[in-house]
C-alpha cells in the first residue's frame, strides 16, 4: 500500500536470515493494516452479538488464522517455485475478496434494519446495555442472536488468504533466492498479520464496547455498513478491471 511495501523489503538483502525475517514481520504487521484487511474484520466484529475484547479476539485470531492457512498454501508455490497463479484466478480470488467485504456489510445492514443493535437500560443495571433481541408483550425479554462462530470467522479468513496470496508482501518474498529461507518467511509473514488482525480486533471490541462508543453504535451502524459495502463493491469491480484502484 503507498508503496511501503517496497520500502520495508529493501532492508532485506534476500540471504541473511536474520534481516528475512524481520522483514517479514515487519510486512506481517502492516498488510494486517490493509483498506480490506480492517474493513472485513471490523463488519465482521461488528455484525456480531457480543463485541467484548474477548470475543473479537477469538473472531480476529480466527478470521487471521483462516487468512494465513489459505496465504501460505496458495503463496507457497509462489515463493518457492515461482508458480504464480494464472491472471483470471488471481481476478477470481480478488473479486472473491470484494464480494465477501460487501456480504459481511449487507449483513451487518440486515441486523442493523431488524433492530439487533437496540440500546437501552435495565432495571437494577447501571450502565447500557447494547444486544439484538425481540420483544413478545410480556415484560421485556430477549430472545438473542448467536454471535459469528470463530469457524465461520476462519472460513471468511480462507477467502480472504487466498486474494492475499497474490498480494505485493507474497511476491517481494518470492525474490529471495533460497527457497528454504524463502518459505520460513512466508510462514513468519502468515504468522505475524494472524496475530495482527487479532491485536486489531481485539482493540476493535474493546472500543465498540465502551459505554459511550456502545451508546451510539446503533445510529453508527449503518454508516459502518453503507461504507464498507462501497468499499467491496469497488474492490471486487476493481479486480475485474471495472474501476480504478488507487492503492
Amino acid at each position: 500500500m503507498f508503496g511501503l511495501d517496497d520500502w520495508i523489503a529493501q532492508f532485506s538483502d534476500g540471504t541473511t536470515l536474520a534481516l528475512v525475517v524481520v522483514v517479514a514481520i515487519v510486512l506481517g504487521l502492516r498488510h494486517a493494516t490493509d483498506p480490506d484487511h480492517l474493513a472485513a474484520v471490523t463488519t465482521l466484529i461488528a455484525s456480531g452479538r457480543d463485541r467484548a475484547a474477548r470475543s473479537a479476539a477469538r473472531l480476529g485470531l480466527a478470521w487471521g488464522l483462516g487468512h494465513a492457512t489459505s496465504l501460505f498454501m496458495f503463496g507457497l508455490p509462489i515463493v518457492v517455485f515461482k508458480a504464480y497463479l494464472p491472471k483470471p484466478v488471481q481476478a477470481a480470488a480478488e473479486t472473491s475478496v470484494g464480494v465477501m467485504i460487501a456480504l459481511l456489510a449487507l449483513w451487518l445492514l440486515v441486523r442493523w434494519r431488524r433492530g439487533l443493535f437496540h440500546v437501552h437500560v435495565h432495571t437494577g443495571e447501571t450502565g447500557l446495555h447494547a444486544h439484538g433481541h425481540v420483544h413478545d408483550g410480556d415484560g421485556h425479554p430477549h430472545r438473542t442472536t448467536p454471535a459469528r462462530s470463530p469457524l465461520q470467522a476462519f472460513t471468511i479468513g480462507l477467502v480472504h488468504g487466498m486474494g492475499g496470496s497474490a498480494g505485493v508482501g507474497v511476491l517481494l518474498l518470492a525474490s529471495i533466492h533460497d527457497h528454504v529461507v524463502a518459505a520460513a518467511a512466508l510462514v513468519v509473514f502468515a504468522v505475524c498479520t494472524a496475530l495482527s488482525m487479532a491485536a486489531l480486533s481485539t482493540g476493535l471490541g474493546f472500543t465498540l464496547g465502551r459505554g459511550r462508543v456502545r451508546a451510539v453504535f446503533p445510529a453508527l451502524a449503518p454508516v459502518l455498513g453503507l461504507l464498507s459495502l462501497s468499499f467491496g463493491v469497488w474492490y471486487a469491480l476493481g479486480a475485474l478491471n471495472l474501476a480504478p484502484y488507487y492503492l
